[in-house]
């Protein structure tokens, strides 16, 4: 047997691959991308239901970041033309999540920049949060920072159920990154939302510079944090930050991620996020049979995402459920 086809059985017999095979499988992709891509599909029809996971997201908070995250537009350590605002009013929320829910949007998020949510805002986003709870008809998430215990369990208590905290990139990448904060710091308020009850969702970016290893290295660090969702952002380049200049991942790289992503995590909603809009149709058609069974759907924070009927009518023919 190849080693793709050992660790798929492995995988379907109930098992999972060490660290040192899925780098193994990253080596050996470019050699047998056809094999590893229906591999994946192989796993992903097996411990995955035909339908798609939708979400959607607001942003809530706009801007005045204190982090220095390369990468982002909302950071103030860079000059970039993203608008700036303070936490939405609640008309705009209840219309945002209204119009998502009516759409057939299974989650609907409000994500803020900056370190953290606290004080006044938090409380002010947690009463958005309780009226949509009591509204019903759409599951609520959160995405608002490096909270503490005591600021999840306001979110909680509001009705939020799941709590997105993106560990970004491997481990040994990140710090080139971000010297603001540290995966040890995401992962602090990560284990805290899972031991007040939330599912969590986390994931990261691909195409800022790391190598393949790299990539499979953040799949391999998301086994900690234990998500139900990993989001899997395409690097958009925005300029005015110091990774404007990236060069775009072709389509095989981006397959490649997605299968081993799989390989890594073969239960797990794999989330289109941030990017998607650079891959053609077909490619990511593609690339959900191969792994990705969720997504952000309609427009994104700083950068434009698809409608939502495009959305639905991709994942018809992917073969799957919106």
């Amino acid at each position: 047997m190849t080693l793709i086809d050992t660790l798929k059985e492995r995988i379907l017999a109930g098992g999972e691959i060490t660290p040192d095979e899925a780098y193994d499988l990253c080596d050996a992709a470019p050699s047998c991308r056809e094999a590893l891509y229906a591999a994946a599909a192989e796993i992903t029809a097996s411990f995955c239901p035909p339908v798609f996971d939708s979400c959607s997201i607001v942003n809530a908070r706009s801007g005045k970041c204190p982090e220095n995250c390369k990468w982002c537009a909302q950071s103030a350590h860079f000059k970039t033309k993203v608008e700036v605002y303070p936490l939405i009013s609640r008309e705009e929320c209840m219309r945002h999540a209204s119009h998502n829910a009516s759409q057939g949007i299974r989650r609907f998020s409000l994500v803020t920049s900056g370190r953290k949510m606290s004080g006044l805002e938090l409380d002010r986003a947690c009463s958005y949060y309780d009226e949509l709870n009591r509204k019903g008809g759409i599951g609520l998430c959160a995405s608002m920072g490096l909270l503490d215990r005591d600021e999840l369990q306001k979110l909680w208590d509001a009705g939020v159920r799941r709590y997105h905290c993106n560990l970004e990139a491997a481990p040994d990448f990140f710090a080139g990154l971000c010297t603001t904060h540290t995966i040890e710091d995401k992962i602090r308020t990560i284990d805290a939302a899972r031991e007040i009850g939330f599912e969590v969702c986390s994931g990261g970016i691909i195409g800022m510079g790391e190598t393949p290893r790299q990539r499979v290295g953040l799949a391999l660090a998301l086994r900690r944090v234990e998500p139900h969702s990993i989001p899997i952002n395409i690097l958009c380049p925005i300029e005015g930050t110091p990774l404007e200049g990236s060069a775009p991942l072709t389509d095989e790289e981006v397959l490649d991620a997605i299968a081993l992503f799989r390989f890594v995590h073969p239960r797990t909603t794999l989330r289109f996020a941030g990017g998607r809009a650079s891959l053609g149709r077909e490619t990511q058609l593609r690339a959900m049979r191969i792994g990705m069974n969720g997504g952000v759907v309609g427009d994104l924070l700083t950068t434009i995402g698809s409608t939502v009927a495009d959305d639905k009518t991709l994942v018809s023919d992917a073969g799957m459920q919106f």
